[in-house]
């Protein structure tokens, strides 16, 4: 019986461990030193690499992000050491960058719920698979 609990609480704290992922772009100590050094986009692709994403629309800006992710057995994911490296480009050259820390960072809490498509049809199981016959093609035919 003593085996049997032991096994049990052993399991427990297994289940509670601490791990730290890291997420993103790995960024050097001597970030703002090295950014402010940077003129082209060259240069940014070579000290950085890649960008993550780049915007559409506006002023093309370079995103660049990074943080850490803290997993604590049962309880919910949290994430600390936020960085974002936030660089203007216009052409080849970096006109501005910005670099953005945990307290820059607003904590955006995400709806639960769904948002609803106006006039969307909501099928039940039953009627996705009779709504779906004779709308494809027997196999080979390739059509």
């Amino acid at each position: 019986m003593k085996k049997i609990v032991f096994i049990l609480i052993g399991l427990c704290i297994m289940g509670c461990a601490f791990q730290t992922k890291h997420r993103g772009y790995v960024f050097p100590d001597d970030l703002e030193t090295r950014v402010a050094s940077i003129k082209t986009t060259q240069q940014l692709q070579e000290e950085i690499g890649d960008p993550q994403t780049r915007t559409i629309y506006g002023d093309e800006v370079w995103v660049y992000y990074s943080a850490d992710e803290n997993l604590h057995g049962p309880f919910p994911i949290t994430y600390d050491n936020k960085t974002v490296l936030l660089a203007w480009v216009r052409g080849g050259n970096v006109v501005k960058t910005q670099i953005l820390h945990d307290d820059d960072l607003k904590d955006i809490k995400l709806a639960d719920d769904e948002t609803e498509i106006p006039a969307a049809i909501e099928l039940n199981a039953i009627e996705e698979l009779f709504n779906n016959i004779g709308r494809f093609s027997p196999a080979g035919l390739g059509q």
